[in-house]
């Protein structure tokens, strides 16, 4: 396989690099292997691998995966068509006779028979077995298996097997520093770049109360909501309640205290 990349290709995405990210995943497309993203909820995973795929020039199938996911939803089943009893290939089972990039979001939300499924398609086999119709598919040229998890909502119902984890290549991603967040979201947003920092000061203090009065930490996704609002004429206050506090939390004494950080940050 060709891990030659374009990343600044027209049609890909926009991603500004942390690090060498793009080019590890890069290395680990042209030699075959599968990636592992690990970070916290809207800090850039799903739309790296976006990017990546587009600047691969390879198809993308994202899976949001979810408790009921199950190994069928990958693979696929037979259905009822004109009634007849047809196959129906599964997102995973498409990307494998494609070459194409396999993206399981959140992979440890998805059954445990999932993670069985995935082993011979992480390993030199390279292939998928599909019990129900007796076929073991070869990945074609192209092919990859990328999967992330966030390691801070993990359980000890829900995490991945070290068995599983070490069938990826790693790599640990986070919240961007605020010079390059603020480029970040000032580019999506169309905000000025001086506004947006102010955002992003915001942001950094919301996430340091995570594990205290939230759960998680705003996200960079969020931080674009709120320029986006300012940019198209809303006040600040407005869109800071709306994009950056009521979805972090249902506890009205937490939502004014959030409020109040946001006042003292504005002035």
């Amino acid at each position: 396989m060709d891990g030659n990349i374009n990343l600044r290709g027209a049609e890909a995405p926009f991603y500004l690099p942390h690090g060498d990210e793009c080019e590890i995943f890069a290395a680990a497309y042209g030699n075959g292997l599968p990636v592992l993203l690990k970070g916290p909820t809207g800090c850039g995973k799903t739309r790296f691998v976006a990017h990546m795929a587009a600047a691969l020039g390879r198809p993308l199938y994202t899976v949001a995966c979810h408790d009921d996911l199950t190994a069928a939803d990958l693979i696929g089943r037979y259905l009822l068509k004109g009634g007849e009893t047809v196959w129906v290939d599964g997102p995973l089972t498409r990307a494998v006779r494609e070459g194409a990039i396999c993206y399981l979001d959140e992979v440890v939300e998805a059954r445990k028979d999932v993670a069985v499924v995935l082993h011979p398609l992480t390993d030199d086999r390279r292939i998928l077995p599909i019990d129900r119709t007796g076929e073991e598919l070869e990945a074609a040229p192209g092919f990859m298996l990328v999967a992330s998890y966030n390691p801070g909502y993990q359980n000890i119902l829900k995490t991945l097997k070290p068995s599983t984890r070490q069938r990826f290549v790693a790599m640990e991603f986070d919240f961007p520093k605020p010079d390059h967040e603020a480029a970040v979201v000032a580019r999506e947003s169309g905000l000025d770049r001086g506004r947006v920092r102010s955002l992003v000061r915001l942001a950094g203090k919301l996430r340091g109360l995570k594990g205290q009065d939230l759960e998680e930490g705003v996200s960079t996704r969020l931080v674009v909501y709120a320029a986006t609002l300012i940019a198209g004429g809303m006040g600040v206050d407005r869109a800071i309640r709306v994009a950056m506090v009521e979805p972090l939390t249902d506890d009205e004494d937490v939502k004014r205290g959030l409020l109040d950080l946001a006042t003292a940050v504005f002035g």
